[in-house]
């Protein structure tokens, strides 16, 4: 049995049946999401018998859709360390700051979680392949979750996605596409092929599972934390499957009375080049619209039309939150920072949560007593490194060798 009373519509609030491998709402093609019989899952399971379970996003298994023998997919993603950050929160001028290290996943990013779920699920209800657009991360996790579980897979990336990204997926032996354009673009073309080939389309919620996946960052948070939640939470936004989903589990631990008091605020953060959540927040809309020539580095920033936009903004707007866009080289600045205070080298997307956070303390929409969570979404071996000083070439005697380095180091 599963704990899944039902997949609801997150417009319309028409229910689906869980039983069936969906898509999006049948009736206004809008995004669903899977509801829970939550006092059941609060009789069947304890805080104390979580504790005792092996690590793993599937150690919540009463709060994922999995059916009660359903073996998931899985590589030993969740679980990720919670770190605290006092040097750069002290650079900062902040009191606590927090990182959620979703590099450490088995893909090296978050995307481990959305897809292991999304692929465990429609295995189980039929799927025969899946087929997928991709801004990088998302295409390498697919393939290898279809890869462990025996499926095909077909992944389409705009060129110029990162190589490891393109490598990962080719490895695991997927179909691997480019196009000219942007994963909107890879997006147009998926719509079409998936039903040509039989093949489950798994792009960015337009199945219910994937957010069911990320929910998990946020049970975790809440059990790490000792069942409370930080004051503010930063997400880098470009599909926003997590900003959506970690709230997700925050409304259903509060609502089984788990943990208690008011979410997070939540900020949404993208890249200049290509900001349409803090576009639609700013100019008051109820969804996003498509921005046009979308440009950064960031590749998972890179997603010019979210099919969440319009339930990101209610995020941002219930929890007070905001959202906020930031330079190329304030992507990079930050990126340098956090590998030289923490040693953490991160990808340049959760590099831009540090530059916003700076933002955000600057101009009073933060304070700096509050205690913040960013979200590191992936690690940074995986991309291009920010520019940096080139290593400095020794020669010469063993004298001239020590002077060297001790000019080097300033001692």
């Amino acid at each position: 049995m599963s704990f899944v009373s039902h997949v609801e519509c997150t417009v319309c609030g028409h229910r689906h049946d869980p039983k069936r491998l969906l898509t999006v709402c049948e009736r206004c093609g809008q995004m669903l999401a899977a509801r829970y019989d939550l006092g059941r899952v609060e009789a069947a399971v304890t805080k104390d018998a979580l504790r005792r379970r092996p690590p793993g996003m599937y150690r919540f298994r009463e709060l994922t859709p999995l059916d009660e023998r359903e073996e998931p997919v899985t590589l030993g993603e969740g679980s990720t360390p919670l770190l605290a950050l006092p040097r750069l929160a002290a650079h900062l001028g902040m009191r606590r700051l927090w990182a959620k290290d979703e590099g450490q996943n088995p893909t090296g990013s978050f995307k481990a979680r959305g897809l292991g779920m999304a692929i465990t699920r429609s295995r189980t209800l039929g799927a025969r392949g899946f087929v997928l657009p991709s801004a990088g991360n998302a295409g390498g996790a697919a393939a290898v979750y279809a890869a462990r579980c025996g499926l095909p897979c077909a992944v389409i990336v705009p060129r110029g996605t990162p190589a490891a990204a393109i490598a990962e997926a080719l490895i695991a032996g997927a179909h691997v596409f480019t196009i000219e354009g942007s994963i909107a673009t890879a997006g147009k073309v998926v719509g079409k092929v998936a039903p040509q080939l039989g093949w489950f389309d798994l792009s960015t919620l337009k199945e219910p599972y994937r957010l069911e996946g990320k929910k998990t960052i946020g049970l975790e948070l809440a059990a790490e934390l000792g069942w409370r939640m930080p004051d503010v939470l930063l997400y880098p936004t470009g599909g926003g499957t997590g900003l959506v989903g970690i709230p997700k589990a925050y409304e259903e631990l509060r609502a089984m009375g788990w943990i208690s008091g008011a979410l997070p605020r939540f900020f949404a953060v993208q890249a200049e080049g290509c900001a349409p959540v803090v576009k639609a927040f700013a100019d008051g809309a109820e969804n996003t619209a498509a921005w046009e020539n979308p440009t950064t580095h960031a590749a998972g920033l890179r997603v010019p039309s979210p099919f969440a936009g319009r339930q990101m903004l209610r995020v941002l707007r219930d929890t007070r939150g905001g959202a906020v866009a930031v330079s190329e080289t304030a992507i990079q600045d930050a990126q340098r920072l956090v590998a030289r205070v923490e040693g953490i080298w991160t990808a340049p997307e959760s590099a831009a949560l540090v530059a916003a956070l700076t933002v955000l303390r600057d101009r009073g929409d933060v304070t700096r007593d509050a205690e913040v969570m960013l979200v590191f979404t992936g690690i940074g071996f995986k991309y291009d490194p920010p520019p940096l000083a080139p290593p400095i070439d020794l020669a010469g005697s063993d004298e001239e060798i020590l002077a060297q380095v001790r000019r080097a180091v300033g001692a």
